[in-house]
């Protein structure tokens, strides 16, 4: 059946869940983006930045980098703790970055009252956010063991197609493993490949506190399990951190009054999982790159992204009257109008006042916008050497390499043009010659510095309009 929301075309299907394509067109691109990693070990600039990967990933996990944190360190790690637990069917984990005020609305209505079940604020938000997050999901999954062993799940081989991804570049398959002595199936590592830094590191610093659900919890918990096991679950690309940079960017582009912080929230959720000991820096920075391709695309309503039918994850039966509904959005951005109507009207309806006067309240962590941007900044490279010297201290231009990638700015304010908002994008990228910027379009999304991008759109548009941005 069909179903409009505010004249949103949307298909829902009621099937039983539908799995995830294995290796779609979508999936070959994200795979050829990410694949330069596994070309690494063939270089001496490619070795070194594997030996500072497992180098800044320790001295992340033990404390030992003194990273520009929002919060005290041990804070810090309880919260890396609760974000164990993804709340991928509301984003409400990611939604404190919203401000004391807006987030705590948000979360008030959002909430999951256990592991399966889960509210949302409106239907349009939760299908939004559904849709949005299965499709950078499904890119991000691809990766895991593609990178291993050369499978979709640990036995089924690739196609033909994704080999050739690693025959064109002279890759080798389970990088991190045999870079740090744990090579797949050997004592300590995994069964598949690319072990993860509990499992390679010397030493671990493991911690106890409370998880999402305020019950006791340790980081072991989320690692070893029973919480969660990641024993034999290969680490590049992070999906974690691929959803925590995709719903928080559909939550900076529905309230852009809070861009800049959600950014910021997207930045502390993927290096979390440095702190707990689930991810190299690496694997957060590939994260980070499918997650902004995969948005911009189906921002640019690319029909390679749009149309499919996806399961959707944030159907609950408080909200639906149907079951195991599958959802194809065939105009992403009529979805995302349709989800910012309701979000905007929920919230002021909370608040009292317009959106824009709430947003200005913020007790919470991300107040100082000083703070926000040291953070940021902290994660854009980590730090890691140049692999591909000839890129390092250029700058790309976005409008003629990915010139979607505009649509990241210009869905959170109209008022620019797709050209200026390149343009920004250009201007604000960050250092060249990192281990994915090899010269592809998927390469230059791990470049974009959206915190500072959206601190000048956020300007041009409204020197623009002329007046402070409207209030809704």
């Amino acid at each position: 059946m069909w179903t409009t929301l505010k004249g949103t075309w949307i298909a829902l299907c009621i099937l039983a869940p539908v799995p995830a394509l294995a290796q779609s067109a979508t999936n070959l691109t994200a795979l050829s983006g990410l694949a330069p990693v596994s070309a690494l070990a063939a270089s001496p600039e490619g070795r070194a930045a594997l030996e500072a990967n497992l180098r800044v990933t320790g001295d992340i996990q033990a404390a030992r980098a003194r990273q520009p944190l929002l919060l005290p360190e041990a804070e810090q790690r309880q919260l890396a703790l609760r974000d164990a637990f993804i709340t991928d069917g509301n984003a409400t984990e990611l939604a404190d970055g919203l401000g004391s005020r807006l987030g705590g609305l948000y979360q008030a209505r959002a909430r999951y009252t256990d592991r399966e079940k889960f509210t949302n604020v409106a239907q349009s938000v939760a299908d939004l956010i559904g849709y949005t997050n299965n499709v950078a999901k499904s890119d991000s999954n691809a990766g895991k063991y593609f990178f291993a062993n050369g499978t979709t799940n640990g036995k089924v081989p690739v196609s033909e197609a994704a080999r050739a991804i690693l025959a064109a570049r002279g890759g080798t398959l389970d990088v991190f493993g045999r870079a740090y002595g744990r090579p797949a199936g050997s004592q300590g590592s995994d069964a598949y490949g690319n072990a993860r830094p509990f499992q390679t590191l010397p030493t671990l610093l493991a911690y106890r506190g409370e998880d999402y659900f305020g019950q006791p919890s340790h980081s072991l918990d989320w690692l070893r399990g029973p919480s969660q096991n990641l024993t034999d679950s290969p680490s590049y690309p992070s999906g974690h951190t691929t959803y925590g940079y995709t719903e928080a960017v559909v939550l900076a582009i529905l309230v852009p009054e809070r861009y800049q912080q959600m950014i910021g929230r997207a930045a502390e959720y993927g290096n979390n999982r440095i702190l707990v000991g689930a991810h190299y820096a690496m694997d957060v920075l590939g994260g980070r790159a499918t997650a902004l391709h995969a948005v911009a695309h189906l921002l640019a309503n690319d029909p390679a992204y749009v149309g499919q039918i996806r399961r959707n994850p944030a159907v609950t039966n408080e909200m639906s009257t149907a079951t195991n509904e599958a959802v194809a959005v065939t105009d992403y951005r009529a979805a995302l109008e349709a989800a910012r109507a309701d979000l905007t009207a929920f919230l002021r309806d909370g608040c009292g006042e317009p959106v824009a006067a709430c947003a200005t309240t913020d007790t919470g962590r991300f107040r100082d916008a000083a703070a926000n941007a040291a953070l940021y900044e902290a994660t854009q490279t980590y730090g890691l050497p140049v692999v591909h010297a000839g890129r390092a201290g250029t700058r790309e231009d976005v409008g003629r390499v990915a010139p979607e990638a505009g649509h990241l700015l210009t869905a959170a304010f109209p008022s620019l043009s797709l050209e200026e908002a390149n343009a920004i994008l250009t201007e604000t990228q960050g250092p060249g010659g990192g281990f994915l910027d090899d010269g592809s379009a998927f390469g230059l999304y791990a470049r974009l510095d959206l915190y500072a991008a959206a601190g000048k759109a956020a300007a041009l548009a409204s020197r623009k309009q002329g007046t402070p941005r409207a209030a809704r």
